[in-house]
C-alpha cells in the first residue's frame, strides 16, 4: 500500500463522525436578508448553472447549487446501445477533456473483460491524457483569472498553447475535441513518427510557456489579495465529501490516482504530487501550476521511451462483443479528479448498468462551505477554483 492511500486512509478514518459542516449563518440583525439568483446564464458560471445565495450585506449565509438544465440522460441512454456506442457520448462528459474520458471509459471495459493493452497504446494514452492536463489546468487558470475581473490576456496566453495542442489532438484523432480516440484493447489508430516529433516540439515549448504564465501571474499583488485566505477547504472536509484531483491536493491531501493505483504504466515515470498548505483559492490557483510542470516531466518521459509496435490488442472484438457477466469499476486521475465507470454485464451486448462517478458533480458539493462567511464578490471566484464543467455535471 503506498504512503499516498495510506494517508488518504487515515484522513478518512480521523473523522468517523462524519461530516462537520460548518453550522448554518444567520444574519447579523442590522438589515433584511437578500436571495439573489446567480445565474443560470452569468457569463462566469461555467455553463447552464445557477447560484442561489441569501445575503447579509455583502456577506454570504447560504447557498445552494442549482444544476440539471443541461441533463441528456447519458448513463441511461448507454444501457440501451453496445458499449463501443458509448465511447463517442464520453467525449461530450468533460468536453475540454475527451480523451481521458474515452480512457477511463476504456478501463473499466477492460477490467471487465480482462482485455489486455499493447505497450505502445499505453505510451500513447498517457501521452494523450497528459496533454489533456495541461489543456484543462492551462484554461482553467486563464478562466478564473478573467473571473477574477482581469482582462482576457491570461486566457489568451493559455488559448495559445491551447491550439498547438487541439491540432496535435486533430491530426491523430481527426477532431479538436471529440476526438473518439481510445478503444477497448488500445486506441483506434497510431501515431506516425511525424505526429510524435510535432508532439516533441510543442512539449519542448511548454516550460517557457509554463515559467511565462506564472512570472505573469503568481506574484500579482490583486491575484494575492483575492485569493489568498478565499474560500478555505478544510482537508478532513475534503475527505469526508468525497472530493479529489487539484481541489483535494490544495487542501493537503496527498493523493493521486496515478500513484494510488498506477493504472497504465506511470509507475514507470519519475512525477510528484504538488501539495497546498492551506486549501484557498490561492493554493488551487498554485496547485494546478505545479501540476503542468510535472505533466511535462511524464510527457518528455513517454515521448523518450515510447516503443514501436501495435496498437490494437489482436485480440481485441468489435462486433459480437459481450462480455461475460460480472461487474467492473474504473477510475483514472482525470485533470478534474477522480472519473470512474461502473459496469454491470449481464452477458449481453450493451451494459444491464452504466454508472459515472464525475468529479465536477462530485467537487461541486462543497461549495457553500467554502462560500459561508466570504463577501458576494468572492463566489465567484471560489466557484471557478472548483473548475468543473457543467456536461460532466448533468450527465
Amino acid at each position: 500500500m503506498t504512503d499516498a492511500k495510506l494517508e488518504f486512509d487515515a484522513a478518512v478514518g480521523a473523522k468517523q463522525e462524519g461530516w462537520n459542516r460548518p453550522p448554518v449563518m444567520e444574519p447579523s440583525g442590522e438589515g433584511g436578508v437578500l436571495e439573489l439568483a446567480m445565474g443560470p446564464h452569468h457569463p462566469s458560471t461555467h455553463g447552464v448553472f445557477r447560484m442561489d445565495v441569501a445575503l447579509d450585506g455583502e456577506r454570504v449565509i447560504r447557498l445552494k447549487p442549482v444544476f440539471g438544465y443541461l441533463h441528456r440522460n447519458h448513463e441511461k441512454l448507454a444501457e440501451g446501445m453496445s458499449y463501443l456506442g458509448s465511447m463517442p457520448f464520453t467525449d461530450r462528459l468533460d468536453y475540454i477533456c475527451s480523451l481521458t474520458n474515452n480512457w477511463a471509459y476504456a478501463l473499466a471495459v477492460e477490467k471487465l473483460t480482462g482485455q489486455e493493452v499493447p505497450e505502445r497504446a499505453e505510451y500513447l494514452r498517457v501521452i494523450l491524457g497528459e496533454l489533456t492536463r495541461v489543456v484543462n489546468h492551462a484554461s482553467s487558470i486563464g478562466f478564473l483569472i478573467q473571473e477574477m475581473g482581469a482582462s482576457g490576456t491570461p486566457l489568451m496566453y493559455a488559448f495559445r498553447e491551447r491550439e498547438k495542442i487541439l491540432d496535435l489532438f486533430e491530426a491523430l484523432t481527426g477532431a479538436r475535441m471529440m476526438c473518439n480516440y481510445m478503444r477497448f484493447g488500445g486506441c483506434r489508430v497510431d501515431a506516425s513518427a511525424a505526429w510524435l516529433e510535432a508532439t516533441r516540439k510543442v512539449v519542448a515549448g511548454l516550460p517557457g510557456f509554463v515559467d511565462e504564465f506564472e512570472q505573469l501571474l503568481r506574484s500579482n499583488e490583486i491575484l494575492m489579495a483575492r485569493c489568498q485566505g478565499v474560500g478555505i477547504l478544510r482537508p478532513d472536509l475534503a475527505v469526508n465529501a468525497g472530493v479529489t484531483g487539484p481541489l483535494l491536493r490544495a487542501s493537503g491531501v496527498n493523493y493521486d490516482i496515478r500513484k494510488v493505483d498506477g493504472y497504465g504504466i506511470y509507475n514507470r515515470f519519475k512525477f510528484r504530487v504538488p501539495l497546498g498548505d492551506h486549501g484557498d483559492v490561492y493554493d488551487r490557483f498554485m496547485i494546478r501550476m505545479l501540476e503542468l510542470r510535472e505533466s511535462i516531466k511524464i510527457l518528455e518521459q513517454a515521448l523518450k521511451e515510447i516503443p514501436v509496435g501495435p496498437v490494437m490488442d489482436a485480440k481485441a472484438k468489435i462486433r459480437g462483443f459481450r462480455p461475460k457477466a460480472g461487474e467492473a469499476y474504473g477510475r483514472i486521475e482525470a485533470p478534474k479528479g477522480e472519473l470512474g465507470f461502473y459496469l454491470i454485464s449481464d452477458g449481453g451486448p450493451n451494459p444491464y448498468r452504466y454508472r459515472v462517478r464525475p468529479p465536477s458533480l462530485i467537487n461541486l458539493t462543497i461549495l457553500e462551505d467554502m462560500c459561508l462567511g466570504q463577501n458576494v464578490a468572492d463566489v465567484v471566484l471560489i466557484f471557478g477554483s472548483v473548475d468543473i464543467v457543467l456536461g460532466e455535471v448533468d450527465r
